[in-house]
C-alpha cells in the first residue's frame, strides 16, 4: 500500500522553541502510525533533514510524505517533492 500525505506540523509550534524539531519528528511518526495503521514506522533521512533544515526552532508548517507499507506491516516514509 502506498500513500502520499501532507502532514501539518502546527502542534509542534506550541511547544518551547528548543524542542520544536524533535516534537515535529514525533508528530510525523504518530501521524503515520495512526493513518497507516502500523506499529513500526521508519523515517528516511530526507524527512529528518527537511525538519532540521533551518535549525531546532524554525520548523516548516507542513511536510509532504510518501508512505509505503510492506507485507510485514512496516511503514517506510520518504520525502515527496
Amino acid at each position: 500500500m502506498e500513500r502520499i500525505y501532507i502532514i501539518p506540523l502546527r502542534k509542534a509550534k506550541n511547544v518551547p522553541r528548543t524542542i520544536r524539531a524533535p516534537k515535529a519528528v514525533k508528530i510525523v511518526r504518530e501521524f503515520l502510525m495512526k493513518h497507516m495503521k502500523a506499529d513500526n514506522v521508519k523515517l528516511d533521512e530526507s524527512i529528518n533533514e527537511k525538519l532540521w533544515e533551518r535549525g531546532i526552532q524554525k520548523i516548516p508548517p507542513r511536510i509532504k510524505v510518501k508512505a509505503v507499507k510492506d507485507e510485514d506491516g512496516v511503514v517506510e516514509a520518504t520525502l515527496e517533492e
